[in-house]
């Protein structure tokens, strides 16, 4: 991963399922944000994650994090599919510039132009609390990783 822990989380601006902006200065000063970058929506890997989190969120909420999550799908797809599994956390498209938000990451995988299975943990500061990805697009990160970097907050 090219950004490290310690150091200032690049700025976005990105489009949720909704069409709505959102940003990472949105929560400056106010809120962790746990950014998670997922391959591709409707597919079996992302959906278990996605619902793992979806079904754990007052921890997150308890914790002051805001979980964004974040794919090189468009919006609309994401919206289908946040309402389909009841997403109520942001889905952010990463769409066009297709993969520059994950470029800016170093999380982007050129030869499947999607986003590689990383998760970004930044402060109200904006730096990088922690940060954690899997081997490959076909495993999931693990729901113990995510509580160890809450941990760090």
């Amino acid at each position: 991963m090219a950004i490290e822990i310690g150091h200032t989380a690049p700025a976005f601006t990105l489009k949720d399922q909704h069409g709505g902006d959102v940003s990472l200065s949105d929560f400056a000063g106010e809120q962790a944000v746990a950014l998670v970058f997922y391959p591709f929506t409707f597919t079996g890997v992302c959906e278990g994650e996605l619902c793992a989190l979806r079904d754990d969120l007052g921890t997150y909420e308890t914790a002051g994090v805001q979980v964004l999550a974040v794919s090189c799908d468009s919006k609309n797809s994401q919206k289908v599919w946040a309402e389909q599994q009841g997403y109520t956390f942001p889905l952010l498209s990463d769409f066009w510039p297709h993969g520059a938000t994950a470029q800016a990451y170093g999380v982007f995988n050129e030869a499947l132009g999607c986003a590689n299975r990383a998760t970004f943990l930044i402060g109200t500061d904006g730096t990088v609390v922690d940060a954690f990805a899997t081997d490959s697009l076909g495993t999931a990160r693990e729901q113990d990783r995510y509580r160890e970097a809450l941990a760090k907050l």
